[in-house]
């Protein structure tokens, strides 16, 4: 039995799951892996079924009906690693813009005091590759429009690359986090420090996807804006 749970989300990501999911078994530290797949037309999880044959006890998915956001995916898998007793449990993403090296990081940061240890494009200058000049400023300043929001000192606000221990799950009132895309990393990160737990950054270099469609969108983006001044009003009359 591991310790370590990685939840990967995945919609259309036949391209890059079997890849993933080898790289993080070939890992040092023995990590189990949840795919939560919102029923992928593309076969995504037809190849994890195939893959589980191979690593019994090691690799899971939980299947949903439809696009149900990333949000709701991860809130999912929080329950269901719960209920596993995992002390380590891990967002990541399926097309490799998260080193899955990096994973052994983000948990020695959590066993070395960290409650939640969150791997940052931005926390030494900006590391991306791949990425267009505008969506780098985008991504960089909604960090530095949470910050004035919020007022909590991460650098990286919308990263979706992290390490939790299980009693910050188990503390979060998961159905009372409310966004489904990228503000649901905002506020995760802001109701656990919210909470009093401890946060890191560590600097990772992100790379933008090879391979697969981005899931970026319009409303995505507007959700985290005017979700931020949302989430802040709401926390005024809320008791953590």
């Amino acid at each position: 039995m591991s310790d370590s749970i990685v939840i990967i989300p995945t919609y259309n990501e036949r391209e890059n799951i079997e890849k993933i999911i080898r790289k993080v078994f070939s890992l040092s530290h023995p990590f189990h892996i949840l795919i939560i797949d919102d029923g992928s037309p593309d076969g995504t999880a037809d190849i994890v079924k195939g893959l589980m044959i191979e690593y019994p006890n090691q690799l899971f998915i939980e299947e949903r009906s439809g696009k149900l956001g990333l949000g709701t995916a991860y809130i999912h898998g929080f329950k269901w690693a719960l209920t596993k007793d995992y002390e380590y449990v891990f967002e990541m993403d399926a097309d490799f813009s998260h080193n899955p090296e990096d994973l052994v990081r983000l948990r020695e940061a959590c066993v070395n005091g960290a409650d939640v240890a969150i791997g940052s494009r931005y926390i030494n200058g900006v590391n991306v590759v791949n990425w267009p000049m505008g969506r780098v400023l985008m991504s960089y300043f909604a960090s530095v429009y949470v910050r004035f929001i919020t007022g909590i000192d991460i650098q990286d606000a919308t990263a979706g690359f992290k390490c939790y221990r299980k009693r910050v799950l188990e503390t979060i009132q998961l159905d009372k986090i409310k966004f489904v895309g990228y503000a649901f990393q905002i506020e995760m990160k802001f109701t656990a420090i919210k909470h009093g737990f401890k946060v890191v950054e560590l600097p990772i270099i992100f790379t933008d996807r090879t391979a697969g469609t981005s899931k970026m969108s319009t409303k995505i983006f507007k959700e985290a804006f005017w979700g931020v001044i949302e989430m802040k009003i709401r926390s005024w009359f809320r008791k953590y």
